[in-house]
């Protein structure tokens, strides 16, 4: 992503995994570490998606250290897909390795979204979670965990209007329950094209406010 991205290699549950990290520049605080994970492996997902890039920006932007990385039998990590069970426990190793105390934010965007809603799920309330992005939360096609209410006001979830991938209104049937806000891109695609630049600007206005 620039200059600075920093690969690493994990030991992850399926044997090695592959990680970029991301640092705010110099004089900037950091705020804590953001891990972000990507869309569906088997329909070319990677930690190098525009989407999943376009968050890391974001967070490096506001002082975060954002760690990318990619899931189970994608790149250079070892294993095969397993069908969420087994990249929510990647998602959990990186977390783990790389973050196992201090401020911590999630994000993921499509099948992302729901690994690491299963992560939350596990996380939760054990661990403090200061920042939730979750973006084309795929509803209609997997079992997203509902996010805990105490985290709502730390939580932003941002949907296309045009989505044809996730229908936006299976996020609404998702969020609904929960009375969790969406934000809705108008005429925003399943990857945003064209509108990357204000889905970072939706998630920097995020990460630089203060709950309540």
């Amino acid at each position: 992503m620039n200059a600075q991205t920093e690969r690493l290699l994990l030991q992850g549950p399926a044997g090695r995994m592959e990680v970029l990290r991301d640092v705010p520049g110099d004089g900037l605080p950091l705020k804590g570490v953001a891990v972000i994970a990507h869309p569906h492996p088997l329909f070319g997902g990677t930690m190098d998606n525009k989407v999943v890039q376009t968050l890391a920006r974001a967070f490096v932007q506001c002082g975060w250290q954002a760690l990318r990385f990619n899931f189970r039998g994608v790149g250079a990590t070892e294993g095969v897909h397993d069908e969420g069970r087994g990249e929510a426990q990647d998602f959990l190793a990186v977390v783990q390795q790389c973050a196992p105390e201090g401020t911590l934010a999630l994000a993921g965007f499509s099948f992302g979204s729901f690994v690491m809603s299963q992560s939350l799920a596990t996380l939760w309330p054990g661990r403090q979670i200061d920042k939730l992005v979750l973006v084309g939360v795929a509803a209609s096609r997997f079992r997203v965990a509902a996010v805990p209410e105490e985290l709502h006001e730390r939580t932003l979830v941002v949907h296309g209007e045009s989505d044809d991938t996730v229908p936006l209104a299976a996020v609404m049937d998702w969020a609904r329950p929960q009375v969790l806000p969406v934000t809705v891109v108008p005429g925003g695609s399943h990857f945003f094209h064209g509108q990357l630049p204000l889905l970072r600007s939706l998630v920097v206005r995020h990460l630089t406010s203060k709950p309540g």
